[in-house]
């Protein structure tokens, strides 16, 4: 008789480890956790299983597929700050483009006086005209939309 209980025990221990782990909740808002809530309690699934042996059922990864993936964050991640970086870079370039055009733009229609410079020495040659003026006054504007939007 002894050999049969021990023998059904064994039989059903496997099924216990697999068990869904119930909320009991009894008389006067006591609760326990079981595997099956004794009569006279209310059962709530939790949705937590006990099964240690499926626990492990993914292999382990080793030591050096767990650095090479660290590695592979923190590429990552450097490369992120650094996109980040250069993004904000290329914006602070285009406001200053933007505020440099409109500020050329502003003194070309004030009228004042704008000098050209000779591009082999660098020295002033002259000053724009009026017909200069007016092309030099619609590359302005077209610089200002470009820098600016």
């Amino acid at each position: 008789m002894k050999k049969l209980f021990v023998l059904l025990a064994m039989a059903t221990l496997p099924a216990l480890a697999q068990a869904q782990i119930m909320k009991c909740v009894g008389a006067g808002g006591r609760v326990e956790f079981a595997a099956s809530c004794p009569p006279g309690t209310k059962a709530e699934n939790t949705g937590i299983r006990n099964a240690p042996a499926a626990a492990s059922s993914s292999p382990q990864k080793s030591l050096a597929e767990r650095d090479a993936e660290f590695r592979k964050r923190q590429t990552e991640q450097q490369e992120a700050a650094k996109k980040t970086e250069e993004k904000g870079r290329d914006s602070a370039d285009r406001s200053q483009n933007c505020e440099s055009a409109k500020g050329y733009l502003n003194s070309l229609q004030k009228g004042n006086r704008i000098a050209k410079t000779d591009p082999k020495t660098g020295d002033v040659s002259s000053y724009l005209d009026d017909n200069e003026r007016k092309v030099e006054i619609e590359r302005a504007q077209r610089s200002v939309d470009s820098s600016c939007n």
